[in-house]
């Protein structure tokens, strides 16, 4: 990863976007604000004023005004109006790309946004219809890197089943591998299937998954050239993958991945979306209202996520394919 010296360094336009103004978002941003002082990293701020963050940054766009003890919708129509604008500077090429500050998605739907997290919104705003929510930490716990895909998002446990299919796996992996490859520089990228059903099912006595799903998709991506292992049951492939077996795991619903991920790597993860036209990242953590405005919070998760939108944008302008 490339130095925060500053010297004789490529420059790297990124937006970066208050989040919520009632949590942890604005103070987390002031930090990245203060760290990156350097001609290497040149950050637009984005969100409203009246938060304090806009004293830190040099470069600082409005989106509109938050007083205090504001609405529930108010603040999350101000954070969504910094999500619109932040994408709208990366689509004209105004900025390489975009750091987004935590959101309270709840405040998102009171102010009018109706989608489950950023993931979707960004789809959205891009008119993009697939892309994939990648969880990245090259530091954990355990030692090693962990990279967790998750193949459904935000939706209900009960919804699972039924959206997560053969076609979704299969268009992860693909989405992956590539990520990985022009990302990360991984040659030859080792994806790990993280089976549905406790135990892999066991051979089928808990639930057909395994056989109806993973097969066939681990039959058409190996025969594609993607190097993916599995099913693998959940209690042993973070592991293996933390310990340097695989460069990434597919989960196939949120909660099974992001546990095992925030377990060994929280406040050191990155979210990337993959698929956008521009790079974005976000930090591992939720808005914390409880701590907000008292100093405590740790901006470990949102410095790694700037470091690493950073790597991933001159990647991709050393290797537009």
């Amino acid at each position: 990863m490339p130095s925060e010296s500053g010297a004789a360094e490529p420059a790297v336009r990124l937006a970066i976007t208050l989040g919520d103004p009632r949590g942890v978002g604005p103070e987390i941003v002031a930090a990245v604000a203060a760290t990156f002082r350097t001609p290497a990293y040149q950050l637009t701020i984005v969100g409203p004023r009246g938060t304090g963050a806009e004293l830190q940054s040099g470069d600082f766009l409005a989106t509109g005004h938050w007083t205090a003890g504001g609405t529930v919708a108010t603040a999350g129509r101000l954070a969504g109006a910094a999500i619109e604008t932040a994408v709208r500077l990366a689509l004209s090429g105004e900025v390489d790309g975009i750091v987004t500050g935590p959101i309270d998605k709840y405040a998102l739907h009171a102010g009018g946004y109706l989608f489950p997290g950023h993931t979707e919104m960004l789809a959205a705003l891009a008119q993009v219809p697939e892309v994939v929510m990648l969880m990245a930490a090259e530091h954990t716990a355990l030692g090693g890197a962990l990279r967790v895909v998750l193949a459904t998002t935000h939706i209900p446990l009960a919804d699972v089943p039924r959206r997560f299919t053969r076609a979704v796996l299969e268009h992860q992996a693909r989405i992956t591998d590539a990520a990985l490859r022009a990302g990360w520089g991984l040659e030859h990228p080792r994806l790990a299937l993280c089976a549905f059903n406790p135990h892999a099912s066991d051979g089928g006595l808990f639930g057909d998954e395994e056989q109806r799903i993973y097969a066939p998709a681990l039959a058409t991506l190996q025969a594609a050239g993607v190097a993916v292992s599995g099913p693998i049951p959940a209690d042993t492939v973070f592991l293996r993958a933390a310990r340097g077996e695989f460069d990434a795991v597919i989960a196939p619903y949120h909660d099974v991945g992001m546990a095992a991920f925030k377990t060994a790597a929280f406040g050191q993860g990155v979210n990337v979306t993959l698929g956008l036209p521009f790079v974005r990242t976000s930090p591992d953590h939720g808005t914390a209202l409880d701590i907000a405005g008292r100093g405590q919070a740790d901006p470990g998760s949102m410095l790694q996520a700037v470091r690493l939108a950073r790597q991933l944008v001159l990647r991709r302008q050393e290797h537009p394919a």
